[in-house]
């Protein structure tokens, strides 16, 4: 249906793709340790929706570009990787406050949301991976293929969505009380920010 094959095949996958650990389970773990449920849940919904826009380019054949062009990969690639770099240097140079229920509503949540847009928008690899993964589904005669494009990219982001979503709760209420303690929310905002900087670092040196 819809030019669509092995649909059972692409499920698995995709479930099996989105709990194998990578920058986006790092980048949400780390917000939900550090910063709560909320900001754990917002940034998981964050990265669902910077994904949103990487399968509506690959049903347009925008991110075509992407693989095409060595200039456009790396621009976009050193953009997202000073992006989480700063994001790091932010969260370990921040100063923290003893007082946990004054900080906690001093956490913007909207950037936080924004952060996991930007976080995955601006990562080439996952341009590139939507249309190299998503084709393989898709029987090259069926002549609607933008449809099958869309139903396994919001298959692939439900899957996903899920998943980072426990990952956010999971994380969030094992760290709870941990937070609650101001030297260790410190240690936590420091190793938050270098992992974000690690992301960085990594994005800035891969490949396609």
């Amino acid at each position: 249906m819809f030019g669509i094959i092995n649909f059972g095949t692409f499920l698995i996958a995709a479930i099996i793709l989105n709990i194998t650990p990578g920058t986006d389970t790092m980048y949400i773990l780390s917000r939900s340790i550090s910063q709560g449920k909320k900001a754990g849940v917002l940034s998981a919904l964050g990265i669902t929706t910077g994904a949103i826009f990487h399968v509506v380019f690959a049903t347009l054949g925008l991110s075509i570009i992407l693989s095409k062009s060595a200039m456009a990969f790396e621009i976009v690639k050193l953009l997202g990787a000073i992006y989480l770099i700063f994001l790091g240097l932010k969260t370990i140079l921040k100063k923290s406050s003893n007082n946990f229920e004054l900080e906690n509503k001093q956490i913007s949540y909207r950037k936080i949301y924004l952060s996991g847009i930007l976080t995955n928008v601006l990562n080439p690899k996952v341009a590139l991976f939507f249309i190299a993964f998503l084709p393989q589904f898709i029987n090259p005669e069926y002549t609607k293929s933008s449809i099958s494009f869309l139903i396994l990219g919001i298959t692939f982001l439900t899957t996903g969505t899920i998943w980072c979503l426990f990952l956010a709760l999971f994380a969030s209420k094992l760290s709870h009380k941990i937070r609650e303690n101001y030297v260790i929310k410190k240690w936590l905002d420091k190793i938050t920010g270098s992992i974000f900087i690690a992301l960085g670092i990594k994005l800035a040196l891969s490949k396609k």
